[in-house]
């Protein structure tokens, strides 16, 4: 990493994990057995943390559970040949107080759930299988012909316009109750019990815990998000594979949500959301929460398929700050470096350092500032009435790009920012792309571009559009 742009951050502290090791085999699990085994894992995990805490060993074989509840001083390894599956029955996942997009509500519980715990660890080259097929809604647009036809053959139920496909008439159903009862302003989680099906799950939910860490495993085909860690500090994730389906709806990779001290490294993401996100809670509930996500090093990670590579937001509201992403690799994306948010958000997105990133083939822009989100990727709309400031308007502000190189996508960089409140402080020094459209900027002040080579298709390398205090040095533009 480069000392003179990126601080080195302290490394998070480690679980503190006792050495004792426990096997689920001990407490009755079978291998291959046709009912799930979730009392028997629960059971050494209970016994594990009761003894004072542990490693508790799933061995090589497939292993069928219901969800687990995570404990203090507890690795839970998962043996490289061993084949973890979450039961697809909504039914066993009850509904409790949980997190998720960004605000607190009725969930069904994580496959892997814990709340308030201190030294957790998941270890091992396993894969887990979050069974999120029998939750998730699927979009036809997203499928051939020949998939959705099959898709339908298998049950569920299709929305009004017959675009939208849900695993049962329970799930499609949840949709409506959930609306109605969240307008209603209804926080009763008996009342939420029709909607099960609806309520997915993050796979691994993590919440208020101190001293994580996940290295080695497989975690796959979530019913929502993937791995969620919400208020948590001293986090590591490393040497960790994480896959969705293309088209899994919600199907992020990683999210730390309001997280401190975080570090991702050597991890590789191919999913149907955005990878690696960066949130802080969602409007008034995020900023009223105020815990910002901040002292994050992300470096030497690979994305293929997903939305964003490395993003913040949208849900910012309580601020992402002192971030530092280097050496990784998008091959694929929708799109790079991903930075969203929107009028009502507020939050403040400063202090970020991204160097060294290598893309190809991108499908929209290889790096996004983007303050009129509304859940599409590369849109471009924008709203060019201002509007009064408030704690309602997201400022970004202090960011800094170095050694960014793109072969292919749709926009070089694009910035969409608030008339009211421009992007501010952006320095990209060193930035080669190949693209169909170059820089193309609204609503941006004190930017500095620096040792830029483009390589553009259509239209001027460099559009931009009430900018002010722009500055050039070193600019190679061509257009093709």
């Amino acid at each position: 990493m480069s000392e003179q742009i990126t601080p080195a951050y302290a490394a998070p502290e480690r679980p503190r994990i006792p050495r004792h090791t426990y096997s689920i085999l001990d407490y009755g699990a079978v291998a291959g057995a046709m009912t799930p085994q979730t009392a028997a894992i629960q059971a050494a995990l209970d016994a594990c943390a009761a003894a004072g805490g542990g490693t508790v060993v799933v061995p090589a074989g497939l292993w069928r559970t219901g969800p687990l509840s995570l404990r203090s001083r507890i690795n839970l390894h998962v043996t490289g040949g061993a084949l973890v599956l979450f039961e697809p029955d909504p039914a066993l996942y009850p509904i409790i107080p949980s997190m998720y997009e960004g605000s607190a509500g009725a969930r069904c519980k994580a496959p892997l759930d814990g709340e308030d715990l201190q030294d957790v660890a998941i270890t091992g080259a396993g894969v887990l299988d979050g069974g999120g097929q029998a939750w998730r809604p699927v979009k036809k647009w997203k499928m051939t012909e020949k998939a959705w036809l099959a898709l339908l053959a298998s049950g569920g139920a299709l929305d009004e316009c017959g675009e939208l496909w849900w695993p049962s008439p329970a799930a499609l159903e949840g949709e409506r109750i959930v609306r109605r009862l969240r307008s209603d302003g209804v926080r009763d989680l008996e009342a939420y019990e029709p909607a099960r099906a609806y309520l997915r799950p993050t796979m691994l939910s993590l919440r208020s815990c101190k001293r994580v860490s996940v290295s080695g495993p497989t975690f796959q085909n979530s019913p929502a998000w993937c791995l969620h860690l919400f208020d948590c500090e001293h986090v590591t994730l490393e040497d960790t594979n994480v896959r969705n389906p293309w088209y899994s709806q919600n199907g992020d990779g990683l999210d730390l949500e309001s997280c401190r001290h975080a570090r991702v490294e050597r991890c590789t993401f191919d999913v149907g959301d955005d990878a690696i996100c960066l949130k802080s809670g969602k409007d008034e509930e995020g900023r009223r929460r105020g815990l910002p996500c901040e002292y994050v090093t992300i470096r030497s990670c690979t994305v293929y398929h997903g939305h964003g590579g490395v993003v913040i937001g949208s849900e910012m509201s309580g601020g992402v700050r002192r971030v530092r992403v280097s050496d990784c690799t998008f091959v694929g994306t929708d799109i790079g470096l991903r930075f969203k948010s929107a009028r009502g958000r507020g939050g403040v997105v400063e202090d970020i350092v991204m160097e060294r990133i290598r893309m190809a083939d991108i499908v929209h822009e290889a790096v996004s500032f983007h303050m009129f989100y509304a859940g599409k990727e590369g849109s471009e709309g924008y709203d060019e009435a201002p509007r009064p400031v408030t704690e309602e308007t997201p400022i970004f502000r202090n960011i800094a790009l170095k050694d960014i190189e793109c072969r292919g996508a749709a926009t070089a960089l694009l910035i969409n920012g608030l008339p009211e409140q421009p992007l501010t402080g952006l320095t990209v020094d060193g930035f080669a792309a190949d693209t169909d459209r170059g820089i193309v900027g609204r609503h941006a002040q004190d930017v500095t571009l620096k040792n830029v080579r483009l390589a553009v298709r259509r239209g001027e390398p460099i559009l931009l559009d009430h900018c002010r205090n722009v500055s050039y040095a070193g600019a190679d533009e061509c257009a093709g």
